[in-house]
């Protein structure tokens, strides 16, 4: 191997390292003392439920680990949102599970908390997924209830999603593991159905002390709201259960007697590694993000068997398009190509901009994976669309609204993974988060903002400059200097996919070993809700 696949290597593992650490210390939630607090009352805590709960040696893909990173500093952080959501598998049926993290604020919630809820019964919703809540709460963290609790997408719309999953079909099922208190006492009981633990489980909708101060009623809070007031006087809760394990087995159980479910019916074959070594990616993924590169080598690492069928090779050549299988299922791949390309033209065309031809081409494809009903997989690595007089001219605009109009209008699922840059409208047309990814990951490399930081940096310079020039203010070339490293720093962070994560932009950091399970789990997912809608794209600029 050369000196510069050995320099890339050595920094793509770094990055995997630093996502690594950062995973561990958020997997300690509010930390070792808070676990142990949960341990000495009889509990185990949100991440141990969840391994007991799942098949065991089995797959779990978490979703937004990052959520909440480096946010809420002021009152103490708020890891993984305070609470732990994914995929998993219980007794074989794929399943949504959502955990309060009671070491973390008491499994308070947050802005982030809500996110990240409804984020979990969102995929939940698009892929007809069971879903199982283990509830341990002690409700909307009263400083921040005006970000929490009145707006469309706060915590009341948790229970209208109850509702409106439950007229779909979709089994939801609770466990009352701790405190559930107030408005987040509806969630357990708006689900099929609801478990209690003993001694620990309880659930009303106002505590002791404000029932005192509300009524003048003295009580205590397991007379109140306890295992044995809802499983033997209220009825509220349908099974009474000894202790979290006793619980858990208890949802196994449920789960065990489950009929099938309706498939949407995307082709799977026997699944097979790729024939090119998926380690080398590693060293084929520049360090240098401006360096170019050739996305087929990548592809070929992360398909079946490196077979790849493109469509309209020699056409569009900045996107690549064609057709592969991931882990057995059939997916069309759309690719950002980094490397510079020649057109037939004559026309030198940068890697990492989409192109008017190329445009043209996914558009085209995209069209033809919803007629065959093909899962499709968004590879993304873009600087945005090409401008100048010459692109204008072209009608590039018209023909990038096309393309965002066949993917946006897409009715089989879509999957996103951040390779690298994903600047401006090349986020939009290469299906980011707004245009409803069934799962949208990045890797460490990723890069996410409106431009990039060197550009970013420039402009917003030259706007404080002008601004401080208008008040009459002689700014130096050291200050100049100075303000645009600043500037620079700021907007860095902000292009940093923990930065993304955090704020729920991307579903989770993968090693890119990882982005095959990523896909296929989400198509495995997808297949649990069958094609409803007829494939429409509306008006089309031609």
């Amino acid at each position: 191997m050369d000196i510069e696949f050995n320099k890339n290597e050595d920094a793509l593992k770094q990055l995997i390292y630093q996502l690594n650490n950062k995973l561990q210390k958020v997997h300690l939630g509010g930390g070792e003392k808070r676990i142990q607090k949960e341990h000495d009352k009889g509990k185990l805590t949100a991440r141990e439920r969840v391994d007991y709960l799942v098949d065991e040696g089995s797959e779990f893909l978490e979703i937004a680990a990052f959520a909440g990173d480096g946010m809420y500093q002021e009152v103490g952080g708020c890891p993984s949102g305070g609470v732990v959501t994914g995929i998993g598998y219980i007794k074989g049926r794929q399943c949504i599970i959502v955990a309060n993290d009671a070491t973390v604020k008491a499994g308070a919630w947050f802005p982030i908390t809500a996110k990240k809820n409804l984020r979990a019964q969102e995929i939940a919703i698009e892929n007809k997924l069971p879903i199982v809540y283990l509830v341990d709460s002690a409700g909307v963290f009263l400083p921040m209830q005006d970000e929490i609790f009145p707006d469309k997408e706060h915590f009341g719309r948790m229970f209208r999603n109850n509702a409106v999953m439950s007229s779909m079909g979709i089994v939801q099922i609770a466990a009352i593991m701790g405190s559930c208190v107030a408005g987040g006492a509806y969630l357990p009981i708006m689900s099929d159905e609801a478990l209690i633990v003993e001694g620990t489980g309880s659930v009303f909708l106002a505590g002791s002390y404000l029932v005192k101060s509300a009524v003048g009623e003295t009580i205590d809070n397991e007379t109140l709201g306890g295992a044995t007031t809802h499983s033997e006087i209220s009825g509220v809760t349908d099974y009474k259960c000894k202790d979290d394990k006793e619980c858990l087995d208890h949802i196994r159980n449920i789960f065990d007697k489950m009929g099938d479910y309706n498939k949407a019916g995307f082709s799977r074959v026997e699944p097979a590694a790729p024939k090119l070594d998926e380690k080398e990616i590693y060293g084929l993924m520049p360090a240098d993000r401006v360096k170019p590169y050739d996305m087929m080598d990548i592809i070929l690492r992360m398909v079946d068997n490196s077979e790849f069928e493109p469509y309209k090779e020699h056409y569009g050549q900045t996107l690549i398009c064609g057709l592969a299988r991931i882990d057995g299922w059939a997916v069309g791949i759309v690719a950002n190509q980094r490397k510079i390309v020649k057109s037939k033209k004559g026309e030198m065309q940068m890697g990492g901009v989409i192109y008017s031809d190329s445009a043209d081409k996914a558009a085209r494809f995209i069209m033809n994976c919803n007629q065959k009903k093909i899962p499709l997989v968004f590879l993304q690595d873009v600087s945005g669309f090409m401008v100048g007089s010459k692109a204008e001219h072209g009608g590039i605009i018209k023909d990038g609204a096309k393309m965002v109009n066949a993917m946006a209008n897409s009715v089989v699922p879509k999957f996103t993974i951040l390779l690298g840059n994903s600047y401006g409208a090349g986020n939009y047309a290469m299906c980011g988060k707004a245009y409803d990814p069934r799962l949208i990951f990045a890797w460490p490399t990723a890069q996410l903002a409106v431009m990039s930081g060197a550009s970013a940096a420039k402009t917003l310079l030259q706007i404080q400059v002008s601004s401080l020039k208008a008040k009459g203010e002689v700014i130096t070339p050291e200050a100049e200097q100075e303000l645009l490293e600043r500037i620079t720093a700021k907007y860095n962070e902000e292009l940093s996919p923990y930065y993304a994560a955090a704020r729920l932009w991307v579903d989770g950091i993968i090693d890119p070993l990882e982005t095959r399970k990523v896909i296929s789990m989400g198509i495995e997912a997808a297949n649990h809700a069958p094609i409803e809608k007829a494939y429409n794209v509306g008006v089309i600029q031609t």
